[in-house]
Order: structure tokens, then C-alpha cells, then sequence
């Protein structure tokens, strides 16, 4: 089930620039200025899909309101940097594993190395839905610069047949992809440095997407606090010591005091925080925190108003 060249020929992501056809002639600085060049035009062409993007990110917040999970499906680069985004999620926001996964073609061995064939196939995308359970509290992402990917074809049909809200990203106009998903997101970048060679400007520009749509979620499910990772896993002692420095910094405590609340608290910075600013042992601050939907500020502003009455 591949794209027949005839078919690929017309992709904007395939077509060759005439001003990189010398580019094994040239000194490397211009070759890297070239390139620099070429990648400024990448933000630019994602704020074309701002709309886009910001509708799609909101349908997915209310899933996962609602329980349900984020997936990212892709092949080949766009498949390593869908698993990128996903596998950044539990050291950044503090989520479980499994609220945010990334889905390659190929599998775990696509990470590292091309797996023939994986891209092609269409039931094989399915299959992988399947069997992580997707259902209709589910969104499902599929990634593909083309727009064609079968892979990922074959994801986002059965993501549609189980009620999950689809969302489409990829590099091209009213592709495949875009057809099959209740919100497409098109990111043009137009031809390649290296003709064809999508993890160049293509990539650059799904991960600038997939940032977007993780981040602002985990911004509205609260899972930052303010422009702080208050989730942030303190799994070393960088993270620790960042930990300390946030729970001292919202709440003006001395960075020992910031410490021994975070020792308290099972390193949670949430719980911490509430603990020092409102006189609460750990398990009070946690029944606040869930109290108010795992929210801080809210949490914050109920024992203050509790505090006042």
C-alpha cells in the first residue's frame, strides 16, 4: 500500500529547490547558513496553522478532562518524535506513563533503526489502536509530513470507528490524513534543503506542534503553575534541587525550609507549598489538592479563604 511516485511527485515536501541544487559544491559555513535560512521560515508557516492547532488542542483537554488519554501515531521521523513528545511528558509534568503515548510504526526497534515495510501498514495502524484500547474518551494524533502514511491511515480510521477524537498533523495541502480527521492541521514548509529528507524542515515543524499541543494541555490540566513545572519529577538531584528553588520561590520559605517540606511531602511541590502556606500536614494539603481538581491556585485560594472566614 505505498504512495506511487506519480503521487509523491506532486507533495510540496517532494519537490526539489533549485537554490540548494549545488549544495555538495559549497564551502560548509554557506551550507550551514543555507540551512539556518531555510528553517526560519518553519515558525512562521506554523502561526499560519495557530487556528488550527488551538481547537485541536482544546478538543483534546476536554478528553482528557474526562479521563481519557493522548496519542501520538507516526512512522519514521515523524513516529520517533511523536514517541520524543510523549516520552517527555512524566519527567516534565509529573503525569503516569500512560496519559500521553507515542505509537511508531514498527515498534519499539523503529526508534533506532528503519523497520521495512512498518510505514505501509495500514492494518498494522489499527492493530496498535487496538490493542492499547483506544476508545471514545481517547484523542489520537496521527503524525505524517506527507499525509499519507498508510500506518497511520489505518490509526486514525480505527480511532474513528472507537469514538476517539482525531487530529490530524502533517507538511502538505488537503492530504489523506487531513480527510480522516475531525481537526487537520496543515503545516506547510514547502521543498526541502535535501529534496525529500523530512526530518529537516518538516520535523522541525511537527515538533514545534507536538510541543504546543502537550504543553498547553498540561497547562490547562493544571499541571504547571503559572509558567512553573510544579509536576516536575525530582528523580535527581538537578530535579531536586529545581524542586526547592520553585516551592521556595512561590512561597518565599528559606531553600532548607523549601527542602524539608518537599522531604515531607514525598517531593510533591504542590503539597509542599500548601503546606507552608497554610500551616497543613501533607495529608491535609493532599485532600485539598484533590479537593480542587489537582489544581494549586484554587487550592491556595480555598484554604486562604478558609483561613480568613
Amino acid at each position: 500500500m505505498s504512495d506511487q511516485p506519480a503521487t509523491l511527485s506532486t507533495l510540496s515536501t517532494e519537490q526539489s529547490d533549485p537554490r540548494y541544487s549545488r549544495i555538495d559544491r559549497l564551502p560548509t559555513e554557506q551550507v550551514a547558513r543555507l540551512m539556518n535560512a531555510a528553517d526560519t521560515a518553519v515558525p512562521a508557516a506554523v502561526a499560519e496553522a495557530v487556528p488550527e492547532i488551538s481547537a485541536a488542542v482544546d478538543a483534546v483537554v476536554a478528553r482528557m478532562k474526562s479521563g481519557g488519554r493522548l496519542f501520538y501515531v507516526g512512522a519514521g521521523t515523524s513516529g520517533r518524535l511523536a514517541v520524543l513528545d510523549a516520552s517527555e511528558c512524566p519527567p516534565t509534568f509529573g503525569t503516569d506513563p500512560e496519559l500521553v503515548q507515542g505509537v511508531i510504526a514498527g515498534g519499539p526497534p523503529a526508534l533506532t533503526r528503519s523497520v521495512e515495510g512498518a510505514e505501509d501498514d495500514h492494518a498494522g495502524g489499527a492493530a496498535a489502536l487496538v490493542e492499547r484500547g483506544v476508545g471514545e474518551l481517547d484523542a489520537v494524533v496521527g503524525v505524517s509530513a506527507s499525509g499519507r502514511a498508510p500506518f497511520v491511515l489505518g490509526a486514525l480510521a480505527e480511532a474513528s470507528r472507537r469514538g476517539a477524537l482525531t487530529v490530524a498533523l502533517s507538511c502538505n495541502a488537503e492530504t489523506p490524513l487531513s480527510a480522516a480527521a475531525r481537526h487537520p492541521i496543515e503545516v506547510i514548509v514547502g521543498p526541502e534543503v535535501v529534496t525529500g529528507s523530512t526530518r529537516l524542515k518538516a520535523g522541525t515543524a511537527q515538533k514545534l506542534v507536538l510541543n504546543m499541543i502537550s504543553t498547553i494541555a498540561m497547562v490547562k490540566l493544571g499541571r504547571t503553575y503559572g509558567n512553573t513545572m510544579i509536576e516536575v519529577s525530582a528523580m535527581n538531584s538537578k530535579l531536586a534541587d529545581r524542586a526547592a528553588r520553585m516551592v521556595s520561590d512561590i512561597t518565599g520559605a528559606a531553600l532548607s525550609a523549601a527542602r524539608s517540606a518537599l522531604e515531607a511531602a514525598g517531593w510533591h511541590v504542590k503539597v509542599a507549598v500548601l503546606m507552608i502556606e497554610h500551616g497543613l500536614d501533607a495529608g491535609g494539603a493532599r485532600v485539598l489538592l484533590e479537593r480542587h481538581g489537582d489544581h494549586l491556585d484554587a487550592a491556595l485560594e480555598a484554604a486562604g479563604q478558609a483561613r480568613g472566614a
